[in-house]
């Protein structure tokens, strides 16, 4: 008798919990992604800012499930799929199944605007982190040889659009660089032009955050001389730079967005009526309405849990994760699914060195305490024992010698920034107990 089929679509944080917590399921497991390894997500802007190299965030999947007889991987490109007829229509043909679990993630949202998608980077993917590292680094290269006053300001511009913590994060991290580092690779050039600018739409930085908070992440930024563009929203981008609102033209040759992100399209194959974000509408036990062996987790599913639907968190989709496969072993004994219930773990985010913020309910905590805390939590969430390791021993060397060891330029930063649209992305991978930016 041939065993039940589940497959997994997307192999983030939700997609990799479902698969392991299956690992006793009296059934067949196929985890589907587009790329051959898991990525942690949340230190993504590390590897952008040359702290951590690309091997120790990104783990290949198949070694993550060694060991797990029922488990199995298949690197191909989810394009649609077929509720009616149980198929999921992937680049490699279809691929059948009994029980499905869809944790596909999200992308960068550029809202539509064709502008912004051809003169922004990203930062969402493990192409987007090592393009953009290599044009931060080019364009050191290049004013160090320029002798256009104006034109090595412009390569010495660097803007944010974004204050969520993607952006509050990686203009800490580009401080820190531009202060303690870079100066000694270029002794010969002026740093005085060098800028980064952090635009923000809403009147303060981390909206999601208490005020104090954001408040305090406010202070130490401009106190690291990055400015605040508050209030403002980003009009137009060409190649010349970004244009506020106001009229404003700041000229600069690298523009980061980070100003939101969307669910993956594959939402349009479950649903006819995607909710904000376009997020897929779940039912409390995460199960599609209609398709009681589907199930949505992460950040392509919108689950109530109250009156605000759960944010876009690693958290929730490792719990959603779990919850999925627990269901579908129910149900694979003749059971039902049970609803599903979240333990908030809180927010954090760092403005870097020395300094983060966490909320955890009513506790509140800004500064070292923080930033101690920030650290332990994210050694906790990476996978392999090595990774933590090597994580560890780079955060300490950078603290001690105030040295970033990955600066390498490996080939040419495109003049159109890496897109990372991809039809299945990791899930909730971006932020380990905090909102999307």
């Amino acid at each position: 008798m041939t065993r039940p089929r589940v497959v997994i679509i997307g192999a983030g944080f939700g997609g990799i919990s479902a698969a392991r917590a299956l690992r006793h399921a009296e059934a067949d497991v196929l985890l589907v992604d587009r790329h051959n390894y898991h990525l942690f997500q949340p230190l993504l802007y590390q590897v952008a800012s040359g702290l951590l190299d690309p091997s120790e965030i990104a783990h290949p999947i198949r070694t993550i499930l060694r060991g797990q007889p029922n488990a199995d991987v298949q690197m191909t490109e989810v394009r649609a799929i077929d509720l009616a007829e149980q198929v999921v229509r992937a680049s490699g043909g279809d691929i059948p199944y009994d029980y499905l679990v869809v944790a596909a993630g999200a992308a960068t949202d550029h809202y539509g605007r064709d502008d912004i998608a051809s003169h922004t980077r990203g930062l969402k993917g493990l192409d987007d982190a090592l393009t953009l590292r290599g044009a931060v680094l080019s364009h050191f290269e290049m004013a160090a040889g320029c002798a256009d006053e104006r034109e090595r300001r412009r390569l010495l511009t660097f803007v944010i659009a974004g204050a969520g913590p993607t952006g509050v994060e990686y203009a800490g991290a580009l401080s820190e660089l531009f202060s303690h580092l870079l100066p000694k690779d270029f002794p010969r050039l002026d740093f005085g032009p060098v800028r980064v600018i952090v635009v923000e739409g809403r009147t303060r930085v981390l909206e999601s955050f208490h005020p104090r908070l954001a408040a305090k992440a406010s202070s130490v930024l401009r106190h690291r001389s990055v400015e605040l563009r508050l209030g403002r929203t980003v009009s137009h981008v060409d190649e010349r730079g970004v244009t506020l609102d106001d009229g404003t033209l700041i000229e600069a040759a690298t523009v980061i967005w980070t100003a939101g992100v969307r669910a993956s399209v594959l939402g349009q194959s479950l649903s006819r009526q995607l909710r904000r974000s376009g997020r897929v509408p779940v039912q409390r036990t995460l199960q599609l309405a209609n398709h009681s062996e589907v199930q949505v987790i992460g950040d392509l599913a919108e689950f109530a849990d109250g009156r605000m639907p759960l944010p876009m968190l690693a958290p929730v989709a490792i719990q959603q994760g779990k919850h999925a496969a627990a269901n579908i072993i129910q149900l694979l004994d003749g059971g039902s699914a049970t609803p599903f219930r979240y333990r908030g773990k809180g927010t954090m985010a760092t403005v870097g060195r020395n300094v983060a913020v966490v909320q955890l309910g009513p506790i509140r905590v800004a500064g070292f305490v923080g930033w101690l805390m920030w650290l332990v939590v994210h050694l906790t969430y990476i996978i392999t024992f090595r990774s933590k390791t090597v994580v560890l021993i780079n955060w300490a060397w950078n603290y001690v010698f105030y040295d970033r060891p990955v600066r390498l330029i490996t080939g040419v930063p495109k003049d159109t920034p890496t897109q990372s649209e991809a039809t299945v992305t990791s899930d909730g991978g971006r932020q380990i107990g905090r909102r999307r930016s």
